[in-house]
């Protein structure tokens, strides 16, 4: 796996007329113990690449749903290690590639010094980190860089233009639009902006785009896929997982790659 396996991902659902289609979970919701059946369950019904959430007590980008998942991954033990030892037990079962979505907190905790090395061991090919701002991945950089683990940056809609281009060329795998102004969570509408703001992305951009944020029916998957390479979805695969809705997340999926 590793930052190429992110790209290469995408682009072969691309290749064959589809869209990416990367849903979100928490790990540890609702436990550590079952977190290898999701992510096989996921894997089995055409997710392109999994990007799954580290639980953190201050999660400053995240909606309610996804703060409340974490809270119950966080009450049942869910740490970091624990979920990277289930990664590293199921690493050869799993084809699509994953991507750690954490905030630099837990990885402190844990201790910059080895926690990217383990994160790769444990098959991981990418990570999001919300709170860590592009002028400071100085601070991760010594680390991160002796592993091939992607970097994937987020970009908004409010974003002045020049620094949409350092990103977008910054990024590693994949470049993240997030298509909401505010946290995670459901949204009815999706921005009139949002058209214009990929394609500006996808001219800057060396690696596939992809929205995400406040994407919840068949219909918007559907309809923002068509404006760049995928979309990511959490809040509401969040929520209809802890529903056992599966089925309902299958029609999700299937609208972006089928």
């Amino acid at each position: 796996m590793g930052k190429i396996a992110i790209k290469e991902a995408i682009e072969k659902v691309n290749q064959e007329g589809a869209k990416a289609f990367v849903p979100y979970i928490m790990a540890g919701d609702p436990s550590v113990e079952e977190l290898k059946d999701q992510l096989l369950f996921l894997q089995e019904s055409g997710a392109t690449v999994i990007e799954l959430g580290i639980p953190f007590s201050d999660p400053a980008a995240d909606g309610p749903v996804i703060q409340e998942a974490g809270k119950r991954a966080l009450q049942n033990g869910a740490s970091l290690s624990k979920i990277l030892n289930v990664l590293d037990s199921i690493k050869h079962s799993l084809t699509v590639p994953v991507v750690l979505m954490t905030y630099i907190n837990p990885l402190y905790k844990y201790g910059l010094s080895s926690v990217f090395e383990d994160i790769e061991n444990a098959g991981v090919s990418g990570l999001i980190i919300p709170d860590l701002p592009y002028e400071q991945n100085a601070l991760i950089q010594p680390f991160i860089s002796k592993t091939d683990l992607a970097l994937i940056q987020l970009v908004t809609l409010t974003s002045p233009e020049e620094r949409i281009k350092t990103l977008a060329q910054a990024s590693e795998g994949f470049l993240y639009a997030v298509s909401v102004t505010g946290i995670t969570g459901e949204r009815a509408n999706i921005s009139d902006k949002l058209e214009s703001f990929i394609s500006r992305l996808k001219n800057y951009s060396s690696v596939p785009v992809l929205a995400g944020f406040g994407i919840s029916t068949p219909e918007q998957v559907k309809e923002v896929s068509s404006y760049g390479d995928g979309v990511i979805v959490g809040s509401k695969i969040v929520d209809l997982q802890y529903k056992k809705q599966h089925a309902e997340i299958e029609n999700l999926i299937h609208a972006a790659v089928k």
